[in-house]
């Protein structure tokens, strides 16, 4: 397909531009354009914008002008905007979050319509861009991946920020230099439910699933919290799915801390304590082999208990909890005016200066 412009205004259609035609007026400098992808160009003295064609596909482009004579700011947003900058919305650090709902149709449209969008966001002084793909839209992130343009300088494309079950988010900084958005995650978040009722027997499993180091222990019930889920909240949860048992939470024990545990992430791990509001076990199949009421004395005297550290150390804390030599951390929900969000803060609360904190 060959594709010319004599004057300094003319009509022309393209396939990529939909069916619609497109008054383009510029100046006399014009430019010929051959071949199964044609392309378009504008030139002058003062500045240059190639548009590359992405084959047949439909490409939602309103009607415009552009004077490739000017310098006009509003010239500038007017084409970036008429041609089809992704839809997106500003964040509070300046920079923009692409709208994963409202995506081009097809990919060579997402493509084209993404060049024009990072150069029409860089006149803008934005800074990071985040774009979220929904699984079913995974065709796209290659193209966001290895994105290239004539519009924007570009070494690299697009880069992997973290993944969940239905979308991949990536994220693209352009200014110069090092990029100042957020990482990803750093930590996973498990929870331990340390349940002991009034005959000093505490609740222990034997998991299906674990190590040869492992096999044979009786534990506590343990396991990671959900999204926007309460770490007290997780530990009562985790009791009843393993063990059927209904808890109320008392207070965080102790956590640890810990690093490259799982893909390279930290983990932190909270020990609460739980008091038990029913009695009978109904095991999760799936998960635990086994679960019962055990004497505390034969918990702490089980081998891998006396003889691991850190295990050791746990059981000492909640031994010296109940005997209330020792005060752990209850949750406190408070609004912080710098969020106005609802949040959990956790401390210990010691009256009058006695340390001999009650369970209550």
């Amino acid at each position: 397909m060959e594709l010319k412009m004599f004057s300094s205004e003319r009509l022309f259609s393209r396939p990529f531009l939909s069916q619609r035609n497109v008054l383009v007026k510029s100046s006399p400098r014009l430019c010929s354009c051959t071949g199964i992808s044609p392309k378009v160009s504008y030139l002058s003295t003062s500045n240059k914008a190639i548009i590359s064609s992405v084959g047949q596909e439909n490409f939602a482009v309103e009607t415009f002008q552009y004077h490739v004579n000017g310098t006009s700011g509003a010239n500038s947003s007017l084409f970036f905007r008429e041609m089809g900058v992704l839809d997106a919305f500003d964040d509070e650090y300046g920079g923009v979050i692409v709208n994963p709902e409202r995506l081009p149709p097809h990919p060579k449209a997402f493509a084209s319509r993404l060049h024009l969008s990072l150069s029409h966001w860089k006149t803008k002084g934005k800074k990071g861009v985040w774009l979220k793909l929904p699984l079913e839209r995974s065709e796209l992130v290659p193209l966001a991946v290895d994105v290239n343009t004539f519009l924007v300088e570009l070494e690299e494309g697009f880069k992997y920020h973290h993944a969940e079950r239905g979308y991949v988010m990536l994220t693209y900084w352009i200014p110069e230099g090092l990029s100042m958005l957020p990482a990803n995650a750093s930590h996973q978040v498990g929870v331990g439910g340390f349940v002991i009722n009034d005959k000093y027997e505490v609740l222990v499993v034997q998991e299906k699933h674990c190590s040869l180091a492992l096999a044979g222990l009786w534990k506590i019930p343990t396991g990671f919290i959900l999204e926007s889920e309460e770490i007290f909240t997780g530990a009562v949860r985790e009791v009843k799915e393993e063990t059927g048992i209904d808890t109320e939470f008392v207070e965080v024990i102790a956590f640890r801390h810990a690093h490259n545990v799982a893909f390279e992430k930290s983990d932190l791990f909270f020990i609460c304590m739980l008091r038990p509001l029913s009695a009978q076990i109904i095991i999760d199949d799936l998960e635990v082999q086994a679960a019962k009421w055990m004497p505390l004395v034969e918990f702490v005297e089980q081998p891998l208990i006396k003889g691991d550290c850190m295990f050791k150390k746990v059981t000492d804390i909640c031994i010296a909890r109940l005997g209330k030599h020792y005060c752990g951390l209850s949750s406190h929900q408070l609004v912080s005016k710098f969020d106005g969000r609802l949040s959990s803060l956790y401390y210990n609360v010691v009256e009058d200066g006695n340390f001999n904190c009650q369970i209550s």
